[in-house]
């Protein structure tokens, strides 16, 4: 029997966990949000939570994080063009669990 890869893996191994979904339909959703802005809207995340898997996003180059050399200090993020190429998946997700909680719930 030959062995296969499974790249499906890799990918979820990037996007997937409790809140990083969220996050990223958030962004895509929204467009650029400041941390509180992305806090707020992301239901029972913490502080802590959202920096580090902002920062996980981040290296992967899937969320830009900007800071802004201003008076208070002002930080954004936004999805960059390669964390776009995931808005279609994202959404269809979306979609697959509304259809299913629908059905199942």
């Amino acid at each position: 029997m030959k062995k296969t890869n499974c790249e499906v893996n890799d990918a979820l191994s990037i996007i997937s966990g409790k809140w990083k979904p969220a996050i990223l339909f958030t962004l895509i959703s929204n467009g650029s949000k400041r941390f509180n802005e992305l806090e707020r809207l992301i239901n029972g995340i913490t502080p802590r939570m959202l920096a580090k898997e902002l920062k996980e996003l981040e290296n992967n180059q899937i969320v830009k994080r900007t800071q802004y050399e201003t008076i208070p200090l002002k930080v954004t993020y936004e999805m960059t063009e390669y964390g776009m190429s995931l808005k279609d998946i994202l959404i269809k997700l979306h979609e697959w669990g509304i259809n299913h909680n629908r059905l199942y719930k």
